[in-house]
């Protein structure tokens, strides 16, 4: 039996809790995984931005990447050793790239989900460049703002094309509040969609490979209350609901971890923010669900290092839009579109894996979480973000959320209820 080492790269920016925690829980775990003739050690580093040689070749099998959304450097890195080397990368830098919320707003349509009504308006204002005045003068077209939002109803909601974090939403609800938000908004390309208002639920699912995590989301609290503390809070139909919505949309992009936001209303779910491919991945937000996110990206970064996943390089919709096409009834079509991301993610081979080789890894977990080098972790984080006056009183908030954790759900076996919880 040949043995051979197999290397996970953490691409980070101002990362601080989760990559210790990664790298904590994985070093205790000490992973001896024997699969397909080999032994299979993992060892995991922090990858560092300097010149490169376009023909070097990478050191790694896997990255995990929360840096080239917005750091271009490493951006390109990622992608000539996707084409060069093979390098895993999660997620795709290519789809990262050019999906933008619009984008895929309009894929789901043409896969039939209830989309709200969407339109893109140009922007208030512009940077001065060679040929814009001509181009306006030519070809932009005066239009009544006021028409715009009568067509699509209030309230609604303007958000930048390109955004995340809740940066730049508001609620609209008259014409007023319609051009008052425009006339601030900027050199912004925004976006307006109907509000699903009032709604019954509102639900962020967190997607990593095949394993997806349903929380309450409450957007008009503070950062570290907008995660819900809730469970079961939904009946076994919407859960399967909002899995194949997150697990179809993740899959038709190409995104490894990602999250869905969904409004339920009058009966029905309609996914309203879902291109988040680097998605909150801070304990100062998800607290008590946070160990659940380390350990799902350590289950998924395993798997795809130790059995040499391939990366998905081009996305291959037709598949899709033939299930889309079809006469099925909608519910149908999404479950048939899911089996095809469970297929695509290998969500039984990667079910089968962690019950064979990560049968350690909650007990492992749960005991970190509870250590000195956790809570430190989770201080520095704190540290990093609050007033100095304000790090014990948050300090022990986030701590005493994930022992809430550790209580309720931390010492669950390893079974494969792990792909959604």
């Amino acid at each position: 039996m040949s043995e051979e080492t197999r290397r996970i790269g953490l691409s980070l920016g101002a990362d601080v809790c989760w990559p210790i925690c990664f790298e904590s829980i994985l070093e205790r775990l000490r992973p001896d995984i024997r699969i397909a003739g080999n032994r299979v050690r993992i060892t995991c580093e922090r990858v560092t931005i300097e010149p490169f040689n376009l023909r070097q070749s990478c050191r790694y099998d896997v990255v995990i990447d929360r840096l080239s959304h917005w750091y271009y450097p490493t951006r390109e890195w990622l992608k000539k050793s996707i084409l060069l080397d093979g390098l895993y990368v999660f997620n795709n830098p290519w789809s990262l790239q050019s999906m933008e919320k619009q984008t895929s707003y309009s894929a789901m349509m043409r896969l039939g989900l209830p989309i709200p009504d969407t339109w893109l308006l140009p922007p208030k204002e512009y940077d001065p460049v060679d040929d814009l005045e001509p181009t306006l003068q030519r070809y932009a077209k005066l239009f009544d703002l006021a028409a715009v939002g009568e067509k699509i109803g209030y309230p609604l909601f303007m958000k930048p094309y390109n955004g995340g974090a809740w940066a730049g939403v508001s609620k609209i609800d008259n014409e007023h509040d319609l051009r008052e938000a425009y006339e601030s908004s900027g050199k912004q390309v925004m976006i307006l969609q109907k509000g699903v208002w009032p709604f019954e639920h509102f639900v962020r699912a967190v997607g990593v490979g095949p394993q997806v995590r349903l929380v309450k989301y409450q957007p008009d609290a503070p950062l570290h209350d907008r995660y819900g503390l809730d469970r079961g809070f939904l009946d076994s139909a919407d859960v399967a609901e909002i899995v194949d919505t997150t697990l179809t949309i993740n899959s038709f992009f190409g995104w490894d971890f990602n999250s869905c936001e969904s409004l339920k209303r009058n009966g029905t779910w309609h996914p309203i923010d879902f291109a988040n491919a680097c998605p909150d991945s801070q304990v100062t937000s998800l607290h008590y669900h946070f160990p659940w996110l380390i350990k799902s990206k350590i289950r998924w970064a395993l798997f795809c290092a130790a059995t040499d996943r391939p990366m998905r390089r081009n996305l291959h919709w037709q598949p899709f839009y033939d299930i889309a096409d079809s006469d099925l009834p909608d519910r149908e079509k999404l479950a048939q579109f899911a089996a095809l991301a469970r297929a695509g993610f290998d969500a039984e081979r990667f079910a089968e894996f962690c019950m064979t080789f990560l049968r350690d890894l909650d007990a492992i977990a749960w005991e970190f979480f509870g250590s000195d080098a956790a809570r430190d972790a989770i201080r520095q984080k704190v540290v990093s973000l609050y007033p100095r006056h304000e790090v014990d009183q948050f300090l022990d908030m986030f701590w005493d959320r994930i022992q809430g954790w550790r209580d309720a759900e931390g010492q669950h076996d390893n079974s494969d209820s792990f792909l959604v919880s």
